[in-house]
């Protein structure tokens, strides 16, 4: 059964602002531009880059998590969408970003319009969680955790900048972390 991420979201402990250390990185390899949060739950990513000066895009399919953005976005340029990217309800435009961020969200339908939606010169940052074997892990179901090594593939052609595959002690489950440039 799916998550029910209205309710997630409605627990405070759920509500992090934090942003991704991997996202503050790849933001610092870029002058501000055009950006893409997918999957942005209540825009910990949105919010840090467009305090640096980014227009974001941040699409989730919470009502409850774009409404927590809109609320902290204030002034901020942050377009807030309210889509549910499984039944294609928001399309990547093509080369529409210098920059498409992708943390915790696996829809493996979406890279080839995630790689064409990043301009020439352009960045995808990501971390997805891994299939290990560890029975706790979350989540379960394999459709939405990546084989080893099939995150890197799917920039192949692509400049990787930062990879990595393991555990994270703040995640306690293993993740595949990119940081790649379109040539």
């Amino acid at each position: 059964m799916p998550r029910n991420w209205d309710a997630h979201y409605a627990e405070p402990d759920h509500v992090n602002l934090t942003p991704e250390p991997l996202l503050v990185e790849a933001a610092d390899l870029l002058r501000p531009g055009r950006a893409l949060d997918l999957a942005c739950g209540p825009g910990r990513n949105a919010l840090h880059l467009a305090s640096l000066g980014w227009q974001v895009t941040a699409v989730d399919s919470s009502a409850l998590a774009i409404g927590l953005l809109r609320q902290n976005a204030g002034d901020l340029p942050i377009n807030g969408i309210l889509a549910d990217l499984e039944k294609g309800e928001f399309s990547i435009a093509p080369e529409g970003y210098d920059l498409i961020c992708d943390f915790l969200y696996l829809q493996r339908n979406l890279f080839p319009a995630i790689r064409a939606g990043v301009c020439p010169g352009g960045v995808f940052a990501g971390a997805i969680h891994l299939l290990d074997g560890a029975p706790s892990d979350s989540p379960r179901d394999p459709r939405f955790r990546l084989n080893p090594g099939e995150l890197r593939a799917l920039f192949d052609g692509w400049k990787v900048l930062f990879y990595s595959e393991g555990g994270e002690p703040e995640r306690r489950r293993h993740t595949a972390r990119i940081i790649a440039r379109r040539a």
